[in-house]
């Protein structure tokens, strides 16, 4: 490393910062703003830097890897449209507390605000959706700057912060100085829970009898699966998981009740509607989840542990509100439990009616392949081992229904934003992070569209990612609701007249691909892709067409309201 007082210039001492952050990847694409950060990146060995074929792409990338590592995802793009591109991909990272830092070059800056050449106020058009955003003025703030965007991105609740580097700037020179520790005015994140509170909280778990964790994944990031699972497990207390909160505590625990909202388990919603005590760890009640709030957990006294404090009474009054890590929340709560507790012997029997009264099951014709029989036969064959990444859409609530997730950072899946085209580069991002365990991609015909040039990084890198495209020849879960809720008026959802052979397509990008259209087919196809690890491979698999999400609770509908069945069997054929 550098030695401090050394003169560099500022793309110099960029990569100097990244050296003490340890960052082991870039994701980026190169232009006129950051010509020179690319001359000096020419010459960097240590830093491995991952050309993509769109900037939206490397901000998925970049979140993929920070969601299987729980490191931050590095971006480095241009000026104007290149930093606009990355737009989408901040606002997922923020609506999901992924920790990524971005930096976008910029015009001279004598030239900002004359609507120069490339030019866009990307720090005003990012500050809805970032933790903090930075515009550097003098190379002599570079790199204290870069030092308070990774402190701020990866410390309290996680979020993308953005750091925009003039071009004069990159190019000035200075002494460079590493500040080893960062103290920013206003930003003091608890990180240790109130004890008062934990030991209210405690109480509230010895006496309950129908107590239930409601896990978010603040769990995941706070590393507190394991104080969550001897917590479970000591007190007799049933958990259920948002969509991000899965994997969390396993799925093959018998106290494991699933994802619990809009499609999730009968059991895990009848659970909320009549636990009499809700222990709520790093969620933040979104819509998903709590449907009508008015009716949510009606008989429950609630705990809320959040690390940031604007969580706690946004969406749902709780009664007893304890700011702080989860870690720390659940540490703290088990050191605090009695050995002995009320017997909850009748509350998980009757989880267990609920269950038997509506499981998740699907029917398993061999005539034809089922989206549900495809996850559920991958789950089989990694054992719950493997990194399941996801687009958004039909697939993505399956996923979650029918994957078994045993360990944590095992689900990356754009939950808050809802955003299409997420999957693809965000696998690719996934095992650039990971490479001991396989890293496998459901995504739909639809979204694999929105980003489907990021297959050129996936085969020339040989990242051994599993493609398994579900073609349903619909924009599905859209039409669902087309469906449902609006007359069955199917306007523009159907893609079977205007989609590509994706097989064809896959093999011009140079993958291995093949499409399956039985059950047999889709076994060998599965094994057949996790065995290869030579670059991607890409399975299509042809699902029934019209097959619809249940269990699914209507927007705006009470959880206790759930549809477990199509209205119109007759839609389905």
């Amino acid at each position: 490393m550098t030695e401090p007082g050394q003169k560099l210039n500022g793309s110099e001492i960029f990569f100097e910062c990244l050296r003490r952050e340890n960052v082991e990847y870039i994701f980026g694409y190169p232009g006129g703003a950051l010509l020179k950060v690319y001359e000096t990146l020419h010459d960097v060995k240590d830093i491995k830097h991952i050309l993509v074929r769109h900037e939206q792409g490397a901000t998925h990338m970049a979140e993929g890897y920070a969601r299987a590592t729980g490191r931050p995802g590095v971006v480095l793009v241009t000026s104007g449209p290149g930093a606009t591109n990355t737009v989408t991909g901040i606002s997922n990272a923020y609506m999901d507390s992924t920790p990524m830092v971005v930096f976008t070059g910029q015009v001279p800056s004598s030239l900002i605000g004359n609507d120069a050449f490339q030019e866009a106020d990307i720090v005003g058009i990012t500050r809805p959706i970032t933790k903090h955003n930075f515009l550097v003025k003098d190379v002599r703030e570079l790199a204290s700057t870069i030092r308070k965007a990774f402190f701020l991105a990866t410390t309290g609740r996680p979020g993308p912060v953005l750091v925009d580097m003039p071009k004069d700037v990159l190019n000035a020179e200075c002494a460079f100085e590493w500040p080893e520790s960062v103290d920013i005015r206003g930003y003091k994140p608890t990180i240790k829970c109130h004890s008062n509170q934990v030991q209210k909280a405690a109480k509230m778990i010895a006496k309950a009898k129908r107590p239930l964790f409601y896990i978010g994944g603040g769990v995941i990031t706070s590393g507190a699966s394991e104080e969550l699972r001897k917590i479970a497990i000591a007190q007799d207390i049933p958990v259920t998981m948002t969509l991000q909160g899965l994997g969390a505590f396993p799925a093959d625990n018998p106290l494991s009740m699933g994802m619990l909202g809009m499609h999730g388990t009968f059991w895990a919603n009848q659970a909320v509607n009549n636990c009499d005590l809700l222990i709520a760890v790093g969620a933040r009640f979104d819509d998903r989840v709590t449907g009508k709030v008015d009716t949510f957990a009606p008989q429950a006294f609630k705990i809320h542990n959040d690390i940031d404090p604007t969580n706690v009474d946004k969406n749902i009054k709780v009664d007893l509100p304890v700011v702080g890590d989860a870690k720390d929340f659940l540490a703290s709560i088990f050191d605090e439990l009695p050995k002995s507790h009320e017997s909850r012997s009748p509350w998980l029997a009757q989880i267990n009616a609920w269950q038997e009264q509506c499981p998740m099951t699907y029917s398993d014709g061999e005539d034809s392949l089922k989206t549900e029989f495809v996850i559920d036969e991958v789950s089989k064959q990694t054992k719950g081992h493997a990194v399941i990444v996801t687009d958004v859409g039909q697939h993505q609530m399956w996923t979650a229904q029918y994957y078994k997730f045993t360990e944590p950072r095992s689900i990356i899946t754009s939950g808050g934003l809802g955003t299409m085209g997420f999957g693809l580069p965000a696998a690719i991002g996934a095992a650039f992070g990971v490479t001991d365990r396989p890293v496998a991609l459901f995504c739909g015909d639809g979204g694999l569209m929105m980003n489907i040039q990021e297959m050129v990084t996936a085969v020339y890198n040989k990242v051994p990612i599993k493609i398994f495209l579900i073609n349903n020849s619909y924009l599905g879960m859209v039409r669902q609701w087309q469906e449902l809720f609006h007359k069955e008026k199917y306007s523009f959802t159907d893609l079977e007249s205007s989609n590509p052979d994706f097989v064809k397509l896959a093999e011009a990008f140079g993958c291995k691909a093949v499409c399956a259209t039985t059950q047999e087919e889709a076994k060998k196809a599965i094994t057949d892709a996790l065995a290869y690890n030579d670059g991607p491979a890409f399975v299509e698999f042809r699902v029934v067409r019209k097959d619809m999400v249940f269990p699914m609770v209507p927007a705006g509908g009470s959880i206790s309201d759930m549809l477990l069945a199509r209205l119109n069997p007759k839609t389905m054929v």
